[in-house]
């Protein structure tokens, strides 16, 4: 047993294991040729050149349509120079290099990172198998936390803006907007990269085109939510659950979503823990999986960005940690990360877990233990974690 801990908690095997899972399951998809989302996401970029509606379906590519803004067209551009099968492979391990470089950023001791990896390894393998962008955008929310901290204001709105302007889920990174010490810098930086992001893909098309893809993406996104509440295979989250427990389809999501903010916005009453590590982590934790459970566009590959809350939630619990919040971590592993997977019986995924969307369950009972810690937990009683 001890090997065995020693093994999983060894820096270099967490990373071999962290990339391994998300190549095999990339490789297993290009052979496979299942690889609609890529299809997708080139083009984008295709369409922006020639200028065709980024959001209409074109069966003749691929399935389903494009729900992402015209600035990722730039993103992946550089991976439609290549063949389809090593445009995929290559975009999904970018992917996890991505996530991996802010993990081992984040402001924790190295063994706590090493923990995260650990911990979101399956979850991650999960997204890289649907050809996911999702474990970048965990990326994006977690940097633009970490440049504030770093007092890397500029750059922190650069990340923000981008996030956005790509997927929306973005706009969270202004959840740390208090913990910055130069605000005025931020809410300028935000502006001047606002304009230049919305700028940058006009020469690859042009200004008007761009201008109205804008338009066309505000009218998909509307769309795909109108759509999501009828299909098992969005709208995983906290409405979504109610929605299919007590088969109540007209559910409001405002009626949910106003409750979640104000219990959200609760922990910026501690203005006095602003500036320690330990509560913005909490924070960070708290936007992650919030972003996730209370979006009715939340599928099982998003939950990676919901997933790395949970892992920095759990790593930066006081210690020695409780058997509740053990069996709270072990609960979220087996039904949010373990369920779409081979290694959990599929009867119980296809009867009870698909179902009635219960991969949000663990996340949103954790997401509340977060809610609860950040209004009762000492954050001063413990030495703030200093980056190694």
């Amino acid at each position: 047993m001890s090997k065995l801990i020693k093994l999983f908690t060894n820096r270099i095997f967490v990373t071999i294991l962290w990339f391994a899972l998300s190549f095999f399951a990339i490789l297993k998809q290009v052979l496979h040729q299942h690889i609609n989302n890529y299809y997708i996401y080139k083009y984008t970029f295709v369409n922006l050149v020639h200028r065709v509606n980024l959001y209409i379906p074109q069966p003749q590519y691929f399935l389903d349509t494009n729900h992402y803004g015209p600035l990722f067209a730039l993103v992946i551009a550089p991976f439609t120079l290549l063949p389809d099968g090593i445009g995929a492979i290559l975009w999904v391990m970018v992917n996890a290099w991505v996530l991996y470089a802010v993990v081992i950023r984040l402001p924790l001791t190295a063994m706590q990172r090493t923990a995260v990896l650990l911990i979101c390894a399956h979850e991650l393998m999960t997204s890289s198998f649907n050809v996911q962008f999702n474990p970048m955008m965990a990326a994006l929310i977690a940097l633009s936390y970490i440049l504030i901290k770093r007092k890397q204001d500029f750059w922190a709105a650069l990340v923000i803006v981008a996030g956005t302007y790509i997927k929306l889920y973005g706009v969270v990174g202004l959840a740390f907007f208090f913990f910055s010490e130069h605000k005025i810098k931020l809410i300028l930086s935000l502006l001047f990269w606002g304009v230049v992001l919305f700028v940058l893909p006009m020469p690859f098309s042009s200004p008007s085109f761009v201008i109205q893809s804008y338009y066309d993406w505000y009218t998909s996104l509307v769309e795909k939510n109108m759509q999501n509440a009828g299909s098992t295979m969005q709208d995983i989250c906290v409405m979504g659950m109610i929605r299919r427990i007590f088969n109540y389809p007209q559910l409001s999501n405002l009626l949910v979503m106003l409750p979640a903010l104000i219990l959200f916005g609760l922990a910026y009453l501690r203005f006095n823990s602003f500036k320690q590590t330990s509560f913005q982590l909490l924070v960070l934790a708290s936007t992650l999986i919030f972003t996730v459970i209370f979006s009715t566009g939340s599928e099982s590959p998003t939950y990676i960005i919901a997933f790395l809350g949970v892992a920095i939630w759990y790593v930066n619990l006081d210690r020695p940690v409780t058997k509740f919040e053990i069996g709270l971590l072990i609960f979220a592993f087996i039904i949010t990360s373990l369920s779409p997977s081979d290694l959990f019986p599929k009867y119980i995924n296809k009867t009870y877990i698909k179902p009635y969307a219960l991969k949000a369950l663990p996340c949103f009972v954790i997401w509340l233990r977060i809610v609860y810690e950040s209004l009762t937990r000492d954050f001063s009683r413990k030495p703030v974690y200093v980056g190694q």
